[in-house]
């Protein structure tokens, strides 16, 4: 159940009073504050991501703060200032061969979370699609219903082209399902928007940035090692080209983003995969030039 403002705001008047006429309940709110957020820390987000959560690189840096919103199968890393995601980050494994075929809802939804509100109308008429950044076919397949419905919220949408999102992004989404799960018992994703210097925002929403591309960081581990793949995608593609074409070192998203990945591997290891372009342990010969669904 999604909550508004008002609800919110109920709540919080009552928490108030209730921590007023009754001092002692204080303490039963911290101490359910403190075993959520020990939870979220040492539990939920270890396990939606892969060595710690992308942090910004500057404190200084507005245009890369941004705070976590936790959903049943997939991380946010929300910028209200952008009105974009700038991270999503989830864990897959190979879809079930009896798994459902959920329907896809017809409208997404504005998320009671983000201060900066983004609607299902704003992209209307406005040259863009409503990109996902947390798939819709893989989360629903692997978490469920309720967890399906989580990617439709606006704070997991970000404007991208129709020949990007329907084409080059697509085969991306349907590469990392089917092809990638096969090599590693789970597969980390994590993703987001690129910005640059020129800001340009939705006709219908000046809350909200349009992207100049997106990246894609994969993340699995075998036979004692770590491997990575990264892949950076501009707005402009035609959809066809081959995803190898794309490849770039994941540095250069950490460059480009602001943004530092895998902070909790050990930093000489850290440096050496982040600098490295590999993309023998990832098959990417397999799936370089699969077809669009669109």
């Amino acid at each position: 159940m999604r909550r508004n403002n008002k609800d919110l705001l109920w709540l919080a008047i009552l928490v108030l009073e209730l921590v007023w006429k009754k001092p002692a309940s204080l303490l039963i709110f911290l101490l359910i504050g403190c075993t959520w957020y020990g939870y979220q820390t040492f539990v939920g987000h270890p396990a939606l991501s892969f060595k710690g959560l992308p942090q910004t690189q500057s404190t200084l840096n507005a245009n890369t703060w941004n705070r976590t919103l936790t959903n049943q199968a997939f991380l946010v890393g929300y910028s209200d200032k952008r009105g974009n995601p700038l991270w999503v980050s989830y864990a897959l494994q190979t879809v079930p061969e009896n798994a459902p075929h959920l329907k896809r809802p017809s409208r997404f939804t504005a998320d009671w979370r983000a201060v900066n509100k983004v609607t299902h109308q704003d992209y209307d008429k406005s040259g863009y699609d409503r990109g996902h950044l947390a798939p819709n076919y893989a989360i629903s397949s692997l978490y469920g219903k309720d967890a399906q419905l989580e990617t439709f919220l606006m704070t997991n949408i970000s404007p991208q082209k129709p020949n990007l999102n329907r084409k080059l992004w697509q085969r991306l989404e349907e590469a990392e399902v089917k092809y990638f799960t096969q090599l590693s018992p789970t597969i980390w994703v994590t993703a987001g928007p690129v910005f640059d210097e020129s800001i340009e925002s939705l006709k219908n929403a000046h809350n909200v940035e349009i992207p100049d591309a997106f990246y894609k960081v994969y993340a699995m581990s075998g036979n004692g090692k770590t491997y990575l793949l990264a892949f950076l995608m501009p707005q402009t593609v035609k959809g066809n080209e081959p995803l190898a074409d794309y490849v770039v070192t994941v540095d250069k998203v950490e460059e480009l983003t602001g943004l530092d990945f895998f902070h909790e591997l050990d930093d000489k290891e850290e440096t050496a995969l982040e600098s490295t372009l590999d993309t023998q342990p990832w098959q990417l010969d397999v799936v370089n030039h699969i077809p669009s669904r669109y």
